[in-house]
């Protein structure tokens, strides 16, 4: 297994601002939908800024529920605002980039957002990698943060009134 190149992807009824300002508050520590697979902590910096550092814990079993937790650290290598960000894991158990990018659909009302993950296993998650489909499981907790952050996002009201 030499690595992963993954692309996940999910529409949100939201303005790519609203979604900019939700990515940004989740891997600042927010937790609030990409639990229970990931949590996110500032190590040091901002995550929206270039040099900031994010520690990204993956909970394989949810949050609180025990399991394994694959841990690694992600630096911030460039920054669109509101448009695109691009980590590289440098520590842990991915090494690799990967982008976070937000396209505005139906005249700025909805948001495509896309996760392009390249990581490779490091460490204790090659071995884990022969036994386990990590891609899939990638996949799979990608889309339901994806999933949580749309239904987030679609109840919230938008500018007082939706």
């Amino acid at each position: 297994m030499n690595g992963y190149d993954i692309i996940d992807e999910a529409v949100v009824d939201a303005p790519a601002d609203v979604v900019w300002d939700a990515l940004v508050a989740e891997f600042r520590g927010a937790a609030r939908w990409w639990v229970p697979a990931n949590t996110f902590e500032t190590v040091s910096g901002a995550p929206d800024e270039v040099g900031g550092r994010v520690a990204v814990t993956v909970h394989t079993k949810g949050v609180g529920n025990g399991g394994p937790k694959l841990r690694f650290t992600a630096r911030t290598q460039s920054v669109l605002p509101g448009r695109r960000m691009t980590v590289e894991y440098v520590d842990g158990v991915f090494r690799g980039p990967a982008d976070f990018i937000l396209e505005p659909l139906e005249e700025g009302r909805r948001t495509r957002i896309t996760m392009h993950f390249r990581g490779r296993p490091h460490g204790k998650l090659k071995l884990l990698a022969k036994v386990a489909d990590i891609g899939a499981e990638h996949s799979k907790a990608t889309q339901a943060a994806f999933a949580a952050l749309n239904g987030q996002l679609a109840s919230a009201p938008v500018g007082g009134a939706r």
